[in-house]
């Protein structure tokens, strides 16, 4: 009898080890090809002055394209479907999220693009207040209130912010925090896997980014990507630009498939700090001052303060609700009724 008992032990905890170790990976992951694209991209449009940042995201989803192709033939992606309406809302949403980020990298130091990026989650917040119908507690909402006056003051106190950087940074934002819950609610109601729903995308994004680029890049910047003075150094970038966004797409969809919205979100702050150090490092003449890193101390403290308090029993409604009634999917009816009375709350 005893090794029987012994036995169940053993394998929760097992596979407890084991997802905790493909988290861990998954996260190191996204972190590495975040920052490592954003070193990059900067590096390709300060140096050399390769200004197309929209024809660069095509480029970079016609590599994923690829990438998807292979990975249907190998089993990873399933056949799925997903209505075409859909699929055009969110291949515009995106492609307004990851072209008003490449334009904000390339309007602005990357100080600020990095802190303007601290603001998606109370923009994040503001889509599952409206949608969702979800309330937060008072530590959450004093979190979100941290994380906004440090975001006022890095804003403030970067000299290199302009007028249409700051205006690409707005739009990036929002279209970014949109489309991350554009990808939790396609996913939620169609049930696609993350690799499904990258296979959906993908060649959409890469087409009509490909065919709009060269224009949208001609009046955002005045200049034609088929005159540009290529070089053997500006095309190495170029393709390592492309093979690190194909691991920064696949990590992700990895990502928002194994984490929720906020800790995936809590996963900018380790590349905040990486990216503002060797930003630092690699283009000195955009240092930052005093008030600056106070700023974006105050922002990553509001910030992990407001993964945690929303991750608490109570920090959001809905979260309750979770907890209460998977206890009693253990326990009984009684149990549930609470939760649903809780959420009712």
């Amino acid at each position: 009898m005893a090794p029987s008992i012994g036995k169940p032990d053993r394998n929760p905890t097992s596979k407890a080890d084991r997802k905790a170790a493909l988290d861990v990976g998954a996260w190191l992951f996204n972190v590495t090809t975040s920052v490592g694209i954003i070193m990059v991209n900067k590096q390709l449009m300060a140096n050399y002055g390769f200004s197309f940042a929209t024809t660069l995201t095509g480029l970079h989803f016609s590599m994923t394209t690829l990438m998807t192709l292979v990975l249907r033939c190998m089993g990873y992606i399933q056949p799925s479907h997903l209505p075409l309406l859909d699929l055009v809302k969110f291949a515009l949403c995106a492609n307004f999220s990851i072209v008003g980020m490449n334009v904000s990298l390339m309007w602005n130091s990357v100080g600020f693009y990095q802190i303007a990026k601290l603001s998606m989650i109370p923009v994040s917040c503001f889509f599952e207040v409206v949608f969702d119908k979800i309330g937060y507690s008072r530590d959450t909402k004093l979190s979100i209130m941290v994380v906004l006056v440090g975001v006022a003051i890095c804003t403030v106190s970067d000299v290199s912010v302009n007028t249409k950087g700051f205006i690409a940074a707005v739009v990036a934002v929002w279209s970014t925090a949109l489309q991350q819950y554009y990808v939790h609610h396609l996913q939620k109601k169609y049930s696609l896997g993350s690799f499904d729903l990258l296979g959906h995308t993908a060649p959409v994004q890469a087409a009509s980014l490909v065919l709009l680029g060269p224009f949208v890049d001609y009046w955002l910047s005045g200049l034609r990507v088929d005159l540009f003075d290529y070089s053997l150094p500006s095309a190495f970038f170029i393709v390592l630009s492309c093979l690190i966004a194909v691991g920064t797409n696949l990590s992700q969809f990895i990502c928002i498939g194994r984490f929720s919205a906020v800790s995936f979100q809590v996963l900018g702050h380790m590349k905040t700090v990486l990216v503002l150090i060797m930003g630092f490092f690699l283009f000195g003449k955009q240092g930052l001052s005093i008030q600056v890193v106070l700023g974006m101390l105050l922002a990553i403290c509001g910030m992990i303060w407001y993964g945690n308090a929303s991750s608490k029993p109570g920090g959001k409604e809905k979260r309750v609700y979770s907890l209460l009634s998977d206890k009693g999917s253990k326990t009984g009816i009684v149990d549930e009724e609470l939760g649903m009375k809780s959420e009712k709350a």
